[in-house]
């Protein structure tokens, strides 16, 4: 039972703490919050058309700035958002508005779309499943939306878009040959796809408690189910705010998104819709298995004490015959003596008593199928 999923998600970092720290300052005032992570940001770029691809890596803000204006698409993807000097560089070279940068930083906003006219900016949960370590990781991605570029920018290294860098290395498909509303998509879609990976591991996990519950429920399945049901709390976040996003983007006039793309969104939108649907289906299954094990627990205990109190009433009379001729009295004191006390048989005949009175009470409760 220990081997189940963990979802390491930065909700869990404790970012109260971060924050209080913004509290009181000027709205657009560029401060991390999230978990503490140390380490260098880094920035690579994929510039492509239909005919070549220029892929640089460890670059710098200023370099990026290069790229603003070019005819092709640029994808530039940020590694870290922990050093506010850097996002801030970033901020500057490419003209975010400061509480974009606020956003960025801060790792505990809600999925939401927001249409700035010559860019659109998007707040998504990515999910990523580790085989290695076997855990579900959760992190928090912003995308700036461009006609000319696309931003991404993650909380650490490693995504789940190792297959739409293959497509654009390769040329398959029509990724090079569409603009930057098509790689919002793809990349939109990528993450759609991933949380139907962690809810088939979230699945399997539920597979394995149901038979637990059958076979011997115990505490440690009781802890497991509550468990699940909080992870599932926070899929739910990340899972159903998508699907305004992508309906959003469907439905958005703005000029950087093309009717073409917008077929493809649409189907994207029925993933999302039956991903929120998985989700819903495991909380109730969640929320009946709980059920089933306070059923499982109490039947249980029914049987323990169905079986206590068979055998307290066997013993009942039985322990009136033996209280009744424990009595110190006198067999000779009288006419209401205790005459039978003197008998050379009368010990073997009172333990044949009480043999026989169990064997009918036995036969009695088996003939009521109390037994």
């Amino acid at each position: 039972m220990s081997k189940f999923p963990r979802i390491k998600s930065t909700d869990k970092s404790n970012p109260k703490k971060k924050e209080s720290q913004v509290a009181g300052l000027p709205p657009g005032t560029p401060i991390y919050v999230g978990k503490p992570r140390t380490g260098p940001i880094t920035i690579s770029c994929l510039h492509y058309s239909r005919g070549e691809v220029e892929e640089r890596d460890n670059l710098t803000p200023a370099d990026c700035g290069a790229y603003i204006g070019k005819p092709e698409v640029t994808w530039i993807n940020v590694n870290g958002i922990h050093d506010p000097k850097a996002i801030s560089h970033m901020g500057e070279v490419f003209g975010l508005h400061p509480l974009v940068v606020e956003d960025i930083m801060n790792t505990q906003q809600r999925p939401k779309m927001e249409d700035h006219g010559d860019s659109i900016f998007l707040v998504v949960k990515m999910l990523s499943y580790d085989d290695a370590k076997k855990d579900i990781q959760f992190e928090q991605m912003s995308v700036v939306l461009t006609g000319d570029y696309i931003l991404t920018f993650q909380e650490r290294p490693g995504d789940v878009f190792d297959t739409i860098r293959e497509r654009i290395r390769s040329g398959k498909g029509r990724i090079r040959s569409m603009g930057t509303d098509y790689l919002a998509y793809a990349i939109l879609d990528a993450i759609v796809d991933y949380y139907y990976v962690v809810l088939e591991k979230i699945g399997e996990s539920i597979e394995a408690i149901e038979e637990a519950l059958m076979e011997s429920p115990e505490h440690d399945t009781l802890e497991l189910i509550y468990y699940l049901k909080r992870e599932m709390i926070i899929l739910r976040k990340s899972v159903w705010p998508m699907r305004e996003i992508i309906g959003g983007l469907e439905r958005s006039e703005s000029d950087i998104m093309t009717p073409e793309t917008g077929r493809y969104l649409r189907d994207a939108y029925d993933h999302t819709i039956q991903a929120i649907d998985m989700v819903e289906t495991y909380r109730d299954t969640l929320s009946g298995m709980l059920d089933l094990y306070l059923s499982s627990i109490s039947n249980r205990m029914n049987e323990v004490m169905k079986v206590l109190t068979i055998i307290a009433t066997i013993f009942i009379p039985l322990t009136f015959i033996a209280g009744v001729y424990g009595m110190n009295f006198d067999r000779t004191a009288g006419p209401f003596s205790m005459p039978e006390l003197g008998w050379p048989y009368g010990y073997m005949l009172t333990m044949l008593l009480m043999f026989g009175i169990s064997i009918a009470m036995l036969i009695f409760f088996r003939r009521k199928k109390w037994l």
